[in-house]
């Protein structure tokens, strides 16, 4: 009996990966919870680990192959003379235990990772079978429709009939991406492919737009930059987004931050002014709950903690590690979380809740003298701030000219979540705090 090792969904967004490496080779035995071999998605690496016991039989996919697809084999797994079932198209979907088995995934340090609901919870190991995968629905099954949990209540919200949909999850499961892609109110589709309702726009070569082959090098999108440009492309297109600009008089926070590293000194912990602008905004976002908000379907949501998101640029594009409950944490262990989720995502080996998610994001370019800038939405968060540098610059007090070291800041935010109101007072809140530091202990 062999079975097929596939290439996991180690993210909600991944659809393909790289195969960075194989620890095993054809003929060696493997037992439950070896690692066998490590996989780098667009935001991090990670291990797979095997779930059975058996002898390697062959390896289909080599070490250093990109763009291998979710779910396509990547290597074949004999487990001896043991005959098993052969998978139930409900597998998926709370089907008998030894046929719905998902392959255990880990980190380095081991810590399981759950499936992706947007995968369709899709086994990762399936056994070999000559027989022809089971249909997808209608035939010879009634009217059976098969989908997962959250691309039927996606569906009931936009009037879709599911029956008219094809899925692209295994065996032709309907899950979410293929009802999110569907008009509302859409009638029965076709039975084959046609022209989509609205496709792509068609991006041309440089080539067709002037420039000539042969005068430039080419580089590779690798999965992180195709992410990063789908990802940012939906959000700038699809949300309805404006920006709140800013300037803070920081002298009080520097000469603040001067004292508390003192402090801090004996204990090896060096704050920096993007750790105060984390506490800060946390602690403002609490004042203006209204502003830590994300839009979904349902309705908004209101979040419990400030989820701050820091940018942090890495070789080949971009990442958010998160600070957790920003809120409830001293400046002591918000630097030293920053500068730990910091060096880990360079040498990309955050683990997917450590960068998935978030309430709010900070982007901050003022170590690169940028003076004032306006970042893209990461959604589902309402609103990011973009940090300038701070300079010396001349301000008026008492009807006096004087000069101050200011800083401007960029509230991007969601008009869908955050609208200007709630995004002034946040900023009022926010920079009550900056200007005089001691009100984030008050």
């Amino acid at each position: 009996m062999s079975t097929e090792i596939l290439m996991p969904a180690l993210s909600p967004t991944m659809e393909e990966g790289t195969l960075a490496k194989w620890y095993v080779k054809k003929g060696d035995v493997v037992k439950s919870g070896d690692v066998i071999a490590e996989i780098e998605t667009d935001k991090a690496t990670m291990e797979v680990e095997a779930v059975d016991e058996g002898t390697i039989e062959d390896i289909l996919v080599p070490e250093g192959t990109e763009n291998v697809k979710v779910n396509s084999p990547i290597a074949r797994l004999s487990e001896g003379e043991t005959a098993a079932p052969s998978p139930s198209p409900l597998a998926g979907e709370g089907g008998p235990a030894e046929q719905g088995r998902m392959r255990g995934l880990s980190e380095p340090s081991g810590k399981p990772v759950a499936a992706s609901a947007e995968a369709g919870a899709q086994p990762l190991i399936r056994p070999v079978s000559d027989r022809p995968p089971p249909p997808a629905r209608g035939e010879g099954q009634g009217t059976r429709v098969f989908a997962s949990p959250l691309a039927r209540r996606i569906a009931a919200q936009k009037n879709l009939d599911l029956s008219a949909l094809k899925g692209s999850g295994p065996h032709g499961r309907i899950i979410k991406r293929d009802v999110e892609g569907a008009a509302p109110g859409a009638a029965k589709a076709p039975a084959t492919g046609g022209a989509a309702a609205s496709a792509p726009r068609q991006v041309q070569s440089l080539a067709q737009m002037g420039v000539p082959d042969g005068s430039y090098d080419l580089v590779p999108l690798d999965g992180m930059r195709k992410t990063v440009a789908r990802r940012l492309t939906d959000s700038f297109r699809d949300v309805p987004h404006f920006p709140l600009t800013i300037d803070l008089e920081i002298d009080a926070l520097l000469a603040g931050r001067v004292k508390i590293n003192a402090m801090l000194e004996s204990q090896g912990v060096k704050v920096s002014v993007n750790d105060l602008v984390i506490k800060a905004a946390a602690i403002a976002l609490k004042q203006v709950p209204e502003a830590n908000a994300s839009y979904s379907p349902e309705g908004i949501a209101l979040h419990h903690h400030a989820d701050i998101a820091m940018a942090v640029a890495i070789d080949g594009g971009l990442i958010t590690p998160i600070i957790r409950a920003a809120e409830t944490k001293g400046l002591a262990q918000i630097a030293t979380e920053a500068k730990d989720l910091a060096a880990r995502a360079r040498t990309r080996k955050l683990k997917p809740e450590e960068f998935q998610g978030g309430t709010f994001s900070i982007s901050n370019l003022g170590m690169f003298g940028i003076k004032a800038f306006a970042s893209i939405l990461n959604e589902p968060q309402g609103a990011i701030l973009s940090v300038g540098a701070g300079e010396p610059r001349p301000v008026v007090k008492n009807g006096q000219l004087a000069i101050a070291t200011v800083m401007t800041v960029t509230l991007t935010c969601d008009h869908r979540v955050v609208d200007g109101a709630i995004g002034a007072r946040w900023l009022q809140a926010f920079k009550i705090l900056i200007e005089d530091p001691i009100t984030m202990i008050v």
